[in-house]
């Protein structure tokens, strides 16, 4: 047996010995530590891809994005379901990951090789060409090695080592916020930015699978095609629920640059940059509480208390962010020195529009991942599924006349569906929809709302004070509607 697999068992046996408080203790230590990591990183890089778009110009930012969407559908490709499928089977059963790697590992490889193929294949069918072609395989390669970074993390994830891997999955970030920020004083152009893109997920890679071997020993390759037949089959519903998920978040961006215009595809990513900076939170959450759920499958009353607090965690502070954005859209933009005011006004448009939809998201979002690491994945993937149809026939219909405010529209409302969805299968969980706190989060949107609202209109603080002033009443707020108590606070502070 090799060290690779010696080392990961190892872990394993010492995670096996754990008591429930101390793995409870460390579930919530690792969810406080990436998501700090997380804040750190991202907003420093969505004040620089505003930057980036401002010299870029709209409608050549649009055209990358655009680009950059579609590799992110096509990815699933590279993965099927792959990374996702392993994060449940290791919560369940710690040996996986030390008896399927080295099967994995290639077959991961070489289906980055295929992806990476079809990319450019379904990008000569969309109409793109020449330059545009090449700036679809840099982007594509890029995202590639990314992906293949997270799968390769799990090797970390599985000897305990999650402060590490905490560290290494921003580190790409940072890398590409340094180098753009080198480019910048220079001129930045769109080949120099591919170029850093290129090198910090090139760097990234190279650098977390050497670390993977100097901790673990060299990894003995033991390809074998029915094993690997086997392990793609099973892992299936996952890589549907990933393409789903993909088509339904990047669409819109495809469409636009597509059926209106790059500029107004430049438009809607100015706004979306910071409806995925503020979902940042949420989708960092969320697996973390899905591999929860995954390891309490057979402890429903678990289930339910972990629910009512996951709520809360993942909804609370969506709540404030919001209010902040439909208050102060406007000064999300400051950085995009070179627009029109026309062209400003409808990019905070878009984006109050799509906090709307982060609401939404952050209230029902975790229902999904309760009902994945259920097994229900078929019936989450058709529910996601009427969804895209839903959010394809709206955008068909309405993004050549309304362009980017039409997409926002549409991708709320198939937000809407989606999460009208999940409640009506809950049941299947046999964990009960928390009705009552939905409500207090519901009530506490709108009683906040008002207070800002009436601040606003009754106080003449500029927009830092008002905020600052807004934080405090939130915290009374939380404590009025019992979303969060004094006892848990006494505890956590201990």
């Amino acid at each position: 047996m090799s060290n690779f697999v010696v080392s990961l068992k190892t872990g394993q046996l010492q995670r096996k010995n754990l008591s429930t408080s101390s793995s409870t203790k460390r579930f919530f230590g690792n969810i406080s530590f990436v998501v700090v990591l997380n804040l750190l990183v991202k907003p420093g890089w969505v004040v620089v891809e505003g930057l980036v778009q401002d010299r870029l110009g709209h409608a050549v930012f649009g055209t990358v994005t655009a680009l950059t969407s579609l590799t992110m559908i096509l990815a699933v490709l590279s993965d099927l379901g792959l990374t996702h499928f392993s994060v449940q089977r290791l919560a369940a059963e710690p040996g996986f990951v030390a008896e399927s790697f080295p099967v994995l590992l290639p077959l991961r490889g070489g289906l980055n090789i295929v992806a990476l193929g079809m990319m450019l294949l379904v990008g000569l069918g969309l109409g793109y060409h020449g330059e545009q072609l090449v700036v679809l395989g840099a982007v594509g390669i890029s995202l590639l090695l990314t992906q293949f970074t997270q799968f390769i993390r799990g090797t970390l994830q599985a000897s305990q080592r999650f402060n590490t891997d905490a560290v290494l999955s921003v580190l790409e970030k940072v890398l590409l916020l340094l180098f753009v920020l080198v480019c910048l004083p220079g001129g930045l152009t769109l080949t120099r930015y591919l170029g850093v893109r290129l090198m910090a997920a090139g760097f990234t890679t190279a650098l977390l699978y050497g670390l993977m071997v100097y901790l673990f020993g060299r990894v003995r390759y033991d390809f074998n095609f029915s094993k690997a037949r086997n392990l793609l089959r099973q892992s299936m519903p996952f890589a549907l629920i990933t393409l789903l998920y993909g088509i339904n978040e990047r669409i819109d961006m495809v469409m636009l640059e597509r059926l209106a215009s790059p500029a107004e595809a430049g438009y809607y990513a100015a706004a979306y940059r910071w409806v995925d900076a503020s979902m940042m939170y949420v989708w960092t959450v969320l697996p973390l509480f899905f591999a929860k759920f995954a390891s309490l499958q057979h402890n429903r009353a678990e289930q339910q208390s972990l629910l009512w607090f996951g709520q809360r965690v993942v909804a609370v502070p969506m709540i404030l962010v919001v209010g902040f954005v439909w208050f102060n859209g406007d000064k999300l933009f400051w950085n995009l020195v070179h627009s029109r005011p026309a062209e400003v006004a409808r990019m905070v448009f878009c984006v109050k529009v799509l906090f709307v939809n982060v609401l939404v998201h952050s209230f029902f979002a975790i229902y999904a991942s309760l009902l994945n690491s259920a097994g229900h994945v078929r019936l989450v993937s058709r529910l996601v599924m009427a969804s895209i149809v839903l959010n394809v026939v709206l955008n068909v219909l309405t993004l050549s006349s309304f362009g980017a405010v039409g997409a926002a529209w549409n991708t709320l409302a198939s937000a809407v569906l989606v999460s009208v969805g999940y409640v009506v299968l809950m049941p299947r969980t046999e964990v009960t929809v928390p009705w009552l706190l939905l409500g207090r989060l519901l009530g506490i949107t709108v009683v906040l709302c008002t207070v800002w609202y009436q601040l606003r209109e009754h106080a003449n603080f500029s927009w830092l004070i008002e905020t600052a002033v807004m934080v405090p009443i939130f915290a009374v707020l939380l404590l009025m509607f019992g979303l969060v108590r004094l006892s848990e606070l006494r505890r956590f502070s201990g």
